[in-house]
């Protein structure tokens, strides 16, 4: 497989996605950063993004809850490059059920090497970070290229 850099602008395009035992967590999170949050454009699960909202004021684009198809539709913007980075408050103690999603969604972030930050001191060291507000270059998987030699 072949790689091509791959710009991520400085508005970053953000993921917010967090299960029920962690949802507090994330609003909390989110309202410590709003300054920075409302600079770029973020996504949401459903639920999640209606918390967000309601609890911090900023502008979230809600998709479908997660067990409603959510997860997959933040994984299909993440393939078409339409996600920078994902901030996934997921509880390692959830039952069993949300395992497959949880998989699904940190595999297809690591394929298409975007940003994962599955904590509050995970993301604190993103958004800190000197490349959260300046556009950079990153290694995506030359999937055209790939196929087409096929």
């Amino acid at each position: 497989m072949e790689f091509i850099a791959q710009s991520l602008p400085a508005t970053k395009r953000v993921a917010l996605v967090a299960h029920d035992n962690r949802k507090a967590a994330l609003i909390e999170w989110c309202s410590r950063h709003r300054e920075l949050l409302q600079r770029h454009r973020l996504f949401a699960t459903g639920t999640t993004g209606t918390r967000v909202e309601e609890a911090t004021g900023l502008e979230v684009e809600k998709l479908f809850s997660g067990p409603m198809g959510g997860d997959q539709q933040l994984g299909a913007k993440i393939s078409q490059g339409e996600i920078d980075l994902l901030i996934f408050f997921w509880d390692p103690f959830e039952p069993m059920p949300h395992d497959p999603d949880v998989k699904a969604l940190l595999r297809i972030a690591a394929v298409w090497n975007i940003p994962v930050a599955c904590n509050a001191s995970s993301a604190d060291m993103m958004v800190q970070s000197a490349l959260m507000e300046v556009s950079f270059d990153r290694e995506v998987p030359d999937y055209l290229g790939y196929l087409a030699a096929r």
